[in-house]
């Protein structure tokens, strides 16, 4: 593998940050960001610390955590971990699979689980689509960011697939770094979490020794979020609707307002929890199956480990309630509980825009939350 080349998919060096960190100073946008992250601060102060850093790990600690910290101050109940004491445990670095709900905030929220609790930040893999223009792609690079080709021809897929697989094993297995990655790729719209086959193919293609022994290096830990309220609601509904009777193909921008959406919204309370890693004997017991039965036994295996680590919250309930036209959960909340999230249901239903049918989105948009239940209760 030694003859791949990273050099357009790989995170910026701290050399490369610092110059990258000048330009992102400089540029109109640091007015805009600053006033919404920390109002009434002069943007100087910003542009002032920007240039002051030394080094991304000073990059992401004096400006990163902070702005998380503030989107969870502005659009959360507040943050909440579990299983912390597991990635700790991990010997060397590990590799997180996390399920998707929302495109920034998933990963963010995961290096704050990380800073937080004293261990090092992760690299995170993003989507080529998601890098619209230098200024987004500059701060994605500096914190981390291993670019994920998407949208390329089908000759191409095998080497680039390739060469991320390789990418993160090098980073994972030399002790670098540790690696996130959500478990599909695109956001989880129905509230029901599935690993994708193609991400575990795609782990295995720069392994070298047998399959538990490829899988084994890496370490993987699945952790599970869940909002109370979910980041970009409507929209995913709204994608469901029009995706029932044609391929949802999705507009310029539209990624972009996805980003603001996720993090502006009301989250709610959120709750991200790490489970036991794939350990030794399960990778041992998938490598006995053949063909893509190994690969669907991970699948199956990382799917139930989210699940049973997911919390759900009282609007999930209620949801599952309202789905199935009755009370089986009524004991998880109260009348006035479920009269507010009615109204909050409905005000999303306002924001849809016209040429929707409301009760074939409100359907979709109770599955959203309430879908979670059903997958819960299936274990």
């Amino acid at each position: 593998m030694s003859e791949l080349n990273f050099e357009d998919i790989r995170p910026f060096t701290d050399t490369e940050a610092l110059v990258a960190l000048k330009r992102i100073a400089d540029s109109e946008m640091v007015n805009s960001i600053s006033a919404y992250l920390w109002p009434g601060q002069d943007p100087e102060m910003t542009r002032d610390i920007l240039r002051s850093c030394k080094d991304i790990d000073e990059f992401q600690s004096k400006i990163m955590i902070p702005a998380i910290e503030s989107v969870l101050k502005s659009s959360s109940k507040g943050l909440t971990f579990g299983g912390v004491d597991i990635l700790k445990g991990v010997e060397g670095r590990f590799l997180a699979i996390t399920n998707h709900r929302d495109i920034v905030c998933d990963p963010a929220f995961f290096q704050y689980m990380l800073f937080t609790n004293g261990l090092p930040f992760s690299d995170i893999c993003i989507g080529s689509n998601l890098l619209d223009n230098k200024f987004v792609e500059d701060v994605m690079r500096i914190n981390r960011m291993i670019k994920v080709n998407r949208g390329i021809a089908a000759r191409e897929l095998y080497l680039s697939s390739l060469r991320l697989s390789a990418y993160m094993r090098k980073v994972i297995t030399s002790g670098e770094r540790s690696v996130w990655i959500a478990q599909k790729e695109g956001r989880t719209k129905n509230g029901i979490d599935r690993t994708s086959q193609g991400v575990l193919k795609m782990l295995d293609m720069s392994g070298e020794e047998s399959f538990d022994v490829n899988f084994g290096a890496l370490k993987i830990v699945p952790i599970a979020i869940s909002y109370e309220y979910e980041p970009c609601d409507i929209l995913k509904a709204r994608e469901l609707y029009l995706s029932r009777t044609a391929r949802y193909i999705k507009q310029p921008g539209e990624d972009m307002v996805s980003i603001l959406t996720g993090i502006k919204q009301p989250k709610g309370h959120i709750h991200m929890e790490a489970a036991p890693l794939i350990g030794d004997e399960e990778l041992c017991e998938a490598s006995k199956r053949g063909g893509n039965e190994r690969y669907q036994f991970i699948m199956k295996l990382m799917d139930r480990r989210i699940a049973e680590h997911y919390k759900l919250w009282k609007t999930n309930y209620i949801a599952a309630d309202l789905m199935e036209g009755g009370s089986a959960h009524a004991g998880m909340y109260d009348a006035s509980e479920k009269e507010a999230f009615v109204a909050y249901l409905e005000n999303r239903l306002d924001s849809a825009g016209p040429g929707f049918e409301r009760e074939e989105l409100r359907n979709l948009l109770l599955g959203v939350y309430g879908n979670s239940v059903k997958v819960s209760e299936s274990l």
